[in-house]
């Protein structure tokens, strides 16, 4: 499917909202974390505004790395994204439903089923979010002192993707028959062994369960470094980024396109979603005490907490002048990289201090941070689209309900106004709705028929 005109959306989900400080809000859910019809109403409020997924992070562990700033943090208390999506699935008609899952923590065969079972539950909404974990405080959950160096993580990613493939694959499309006369319930001929061994992952298969409604979920993927912009165009199908920079924006999408074309691909089939943070105001300047606020509740421990994280811990902000400009360059983290590189790359630009970028990090993490009127977060909205920086947007609400309601309630209709986003679904599966091809099974030559295993 071509552009044409309408922008895709999505909902990026957390607990009480993306600001650090979102949880103390008097309008807030404190303990929304935990609480499955908080998840269920604003679920239903980008349905009804016909949004085209939620989207669930993830990460297995506690990040903070001290207690300070773990008393702080509204973070760990929150539900693992499939079993989340699975209750979501029976709530929901038409909205997809995105799960982050990494590679470096999983094995193949659990993370295929699982997915293929949320696919099946949600009649064909299911998309997997495929990372490669990029926090230190995962490893030693899974037995490791540090993680896999970050090249090596993307080698394993690439593998144990075509590897979940290949299970989803296990059974064409119409291989259960259930035949109560003659007593065959599977076709066998349908059948695909994947006997996979490789340089990571060694799987037999076949997968115990029907292929998937959508052939695959929807492969979503937020590649940036030169390593990872590789794989997400090779295989991202949603593909996330940070960048608050609009020309910055531009070189990427188009640097990813043609990356996209060079694997053989059309760059049609793989969209640019970045984050956006709208804190919608009437007015400017309600808006901007909107984002007050939600600065005043946040303890500098947690500011400097989750700035070092999303540094790729090199630093300790704790010692350091916060008064003095951030350098241009710090030592390269294994953790994200491309993260490290845009929050380098905008205090350069805006020549900030530590205390300002650390500022930038707990409002915005890297990610496009909008506070004004519908009008402007319209307008930043429509250039990055008409000018190649965006296929559409991941909305990251600031604090909900709140952020989420002004956004659906004063800036979808300006949108929608402008021809810039749906009012109704137009499918019935996720991909149908993101224009995007349901994948032939890679066993099945197309219009040949399968022989005897």
């Amino acid at each position: 499917m071509r552009r044409n005109g309408e922008m895709k959306l999505g909902l990026y989900l957390v607990q009480a909202g993306y600001h650090e400080g979102a949880w103390r809000d008097p309008s807030a859910s404190a303990d929304g974390g935990i609480d499955i019809e908080h998840y269920a109403r604003m679920t239903s409020m980008v349905e009804d505004a016909a949004f085209h997924f939620v989207f669930f992070a993830d990460t297995p562990s506690v990040v903070e790395r001290d207690n300070a700033s773990i008393s702080r943090s509204g973070r760990n208390d929150g539900f693992e994204p499939i079993t989340l999506l699975s209750a979501l699935s029976s709530r929901t008609k038409n909205v997809g439903l995105v799960a982050t899952a990494t590679t470096t923590y999983n094995q193949p065969y659990h993370l295929a089923r699982m997915l293929a079972s949320l696919d099946r539950l949600s009649a064909g909404r299911a998309g997997w979010n495929i990372v490669t974990s990029g926090f230190q405080s995962e490893a030693p959950n899974f037995g490791e002192s540090e993680l896999p160096d970050h090249d090596a993580r993307y080698s394993r990613a690439r593998e144990f993707v075509q590897v979940v493939k290949g299970l989803w694959d296990s059974w064409e499309d119409t291989a259960f028959i259930r035949d109560k006369k003659t007593g065959i319930y599977a076709d066998t001929s349908k059948l695909h062994v994947l006997k996979h061994q490789g340089e990571h992952l060694s799987v037999r298969g076949p997968l115990n369960t029907a292929r998937p409604p959508q052939g695959y979920p929807v492969l979503v993927q937020a590649g940036a470094s030169e390593t990872g912009l590789a794989f997400a165009a090779e295989l991202g199908e949603v593909v996330f980024t940070a960048e608050p920079s609009i020309e910055n924006g531009k070189c990427y999408y188009k640097k990813f396109k043609e990356k996209v074309r060079a694997a053989g691909r059309d760059d049609d089939q793989a969209l640019i979603m970045p984050g956006i943070i709208p804190l919608v105001g009437r007015t400017t300047e309600e808006a901007l005490s909107k984002l007050q606020s939600l600065q005043s509740n946040t303890h500098l421990d947690v500011q400097l907490e989750t700035a070092d994280r999303w540094l790729g811990l090199v630093t300790d902000l704790r010692s350091i002048d916060l008064d003095s400009l951030v350098p241009e360059v710090l030592p390269r983290t294994n953790l994200i990289q491309s993260r490290q590189k845009v929050l380098l790359d905008l205090a350069a630009r805006q020549k900030f201090t530590w205390r300002q970028l650390i500022r930038f990090i707990s409002d915005s993490k890297g990610h496009l941070l909008v506070v004004g009127t519908p009008d402007e977060i319209v307008k930043a909205m429509v250039q990055r689209y008409d000018e190649h920086a965006a296929d559409g947007f991941n909305v990251l609400p600031a604090v909900v309900p709140g952020a989420l309601k002004d956004f659906v309630e004063l800036v979808v209709p300006e949108l929608r106004r402008q021809g810039r986003f749906r009012s109704r679904y137009s499918g019935h599966t996720l991909r149908d709705n993101l224009g995007l091809k349901r994948p032939l099974n890679q066993f099945v030559q197309p219009n040949a028929k399968s022989g005897p295993k």
